[in-house]
C-alpha cells in the first residue's frame, strides 16, 4: 500500500492517466456491450480510449506547467523589482546630492551677474 502512496504523490499524472483511463475504458465497454464488435475492434477501440484519456491529462498539464512557470516568474519580478528598487532610491539620492551643488554655484553666479548689472 505504501508503494501505491508514493507513487500517486511523486507522478500525479501518470496516476491521473491510470485513474481517467480505467474510467473511460468501463464507460466504453459498458456502452458498447451489446454492439457486436469484433475482439480486434474492441482492442482497437479501448487503445484509442486509453490514448485519449492520456492526451487529456496531458494537455491539463499544461495548464499547471504555466501556472507553476507564472509563479517562478513573479516571484522572480518581485526580486528583480525590490533589487532595482533599492537601487534607484540609491541613485535618486546620489542626483539629488550631485545635482544640488551645480545649482548652488548657478546660483551664485546668478546673483554676481546680477550685482554686476546694479
Amino acid at each position: 500500500m505504501e508503494k501505491i502512496k508514493r507513487f500517486v504523490t511523486e507522478h500525479p499524472q501518470w496516476t491521473s492517466w491510470i485513474v481517467l483511463a480505467i474510467g473511460m475504458v468501463a464507460i466504453l465497454v459498458w456502452s458498447a456491450r451489446d454492439v457486436g464488435l469484433l475482439p480486434g475492434q474492441w482492442v482497437a477501440l479501448i487503445v484509442a480510449t486509453i490514448l485519449v484519456a492520456g492526451l487529456a491529462v496531458w494537455i491539463i498539464g499544461w495548464e499547471d506547467e504555466e501556472e507553476e512557470a507564472d509563479a517562478g516568474a513573479s516571484v522572480a519580478a518581485e526580486a528583480v523589482t525590490e533589487e532595482t528598487a533599492s537601487e534607484e532610491e540609491s541613485v535618486v539620492e546620489e542626483e539629488s546630492v550631485d545635482a544640488a551643488e551645480p545649482l548652488a554655484e548657478d546660483d551664485a553666479d546668478a546673483a554676481d551677474a546680477a550685482v554686476e548689472e546694479v
